[in-house]
């Protein structure tokens, strides 16, 4: 049997499927603990404090109760502290989109099998993006995009989920203005005005739009995918489209590379989002940690070799 520590985003603390999950595993045999935020960091101290437990006291796996935001928080608290041998991290999923828990296997819907799999699947590690040093587990956006993410209500989408980030797109969309960049990653560079730009790690964002739509989370590289600026009357087609079928859609616009490492100069400050932290930047790079950070997850496609083997 294992034994979990749940850091749990105060928002969720009086969700009764997080309680019925809880008392699943305990009767499973499992020891639970959980611990909820309150204050802005108390997530990462929650953490460092579970890792710190875990080499002292032996702790399988510390689980990211809440939205992208938290498990990205979670995961580089981890990474930061150091996990010991035999723990490993894992994801409870409570927010809005849930990104990067849909995309890697975890049950969305069923929060009793997505702590099940926290506490028994077999842990295999994955590769840890970081800009200028600040980690990220899933996907950087860019441009207009990261603005929507920023600028959705939180209500709407407590209401209406990813969809409140279509909505506020639209919106929006007559603000939308070009940045000029320049891009540069292993042989490959990129000079020219865009609109929209994805960094990832994994391949959704935005409530389930495929940005990065062939990353793997343990190849040791970052996807990069560029959206180019079009004709006025050209972008609101194309963000309809990126919005219903991802980034695929517009692959004849779009440039696009893979590499260990990314860096990124735009002429004007550009908005970025980090897994739900908004930056607003003009020159970053970005770095891939080859399977860095040992995690409980499902089978799925973001992983070289889904079943697990190496």
């Amino acid at each position: 049997m294992a034994t979990v520590r749940i850091i749990l985003h105060g928002k969720a603390a009086g969700d009764a499927r997080v309680r019925k999950a809880v008392q699943a595993l305990r009767r499973d045999g499992h020891l639970i603990k959980v611990r909820v935020t309150w204050d802005p960091g108390d997530a990462a101290r929650l953490t460092t404090e579970a890792v710190a437990e875990a080499r002292n006291e032996g702790l399988d796996c510390i689980v990211a109760g809440g939205g992208d935001g938290t498990i990205n928080e979670v995961f580089a608290a981890a990474y930061a502290a150091g996990l010991p041998a035999g723990c490993a991290v894992g994801v409870l999923p409570l927010g809005t989109a849930n990104d990067f828990a849909h995309a890697a296997g975890v049950p969305i819907d069923d929060l009793t099998a997505a702590l099940r799999m926290a506490a028994s699947a077999s842990p295999r590690a994955i590769d840890l993006g970081l800009v200028d040093g600040r980690p990220f587990i899933n996907l950087v956006s860019g441009g207009f995009g990261s603005r929507v993410t920023t600028e959705t209500d939180p209500e709407l989408k407590r209401r209406l989920g990813g969809l409140a980030y279509a909505i506020t797109g639209i919106s929006r969309f007559a603000e939308l203005s070009a940045n000029h960049g320049v891009f540069r990653a292993e042989g490959f560079f990129w000079k020219g005005a865009f609109i929209a730009l994805a960094i990832g790690n994994g391949r959704q964002a935005g409530g389930g739009v495929p940005l990065c739509p062939n990353a793997l989370i343990d190849d040791g590289l970052l996807d990069l995918t560029i959206l180019p600026d079009l004709a006025r009357a050209a972008r609101l087609d194309a963000f309809s489209r990126l919005l219903r079928e991802g980034a695929a859609a517009l692959r004849a616009e779009m440039a696009t590379a893979q590499s260990s490492w990314i860096e990124v100069e735009t002429a004007d400050d550009v908005n970025i989002n980090l897994d739900g932290e908004p930056m607003l930047v003009k020159r970053f790079r970005v770095e891939c940690r080859p399977r860095a950070l040992p995690v409980r997850l499902g089978d799925s496609a973001l992983f070289s070799h889904p079943d697990g083997s190496v």
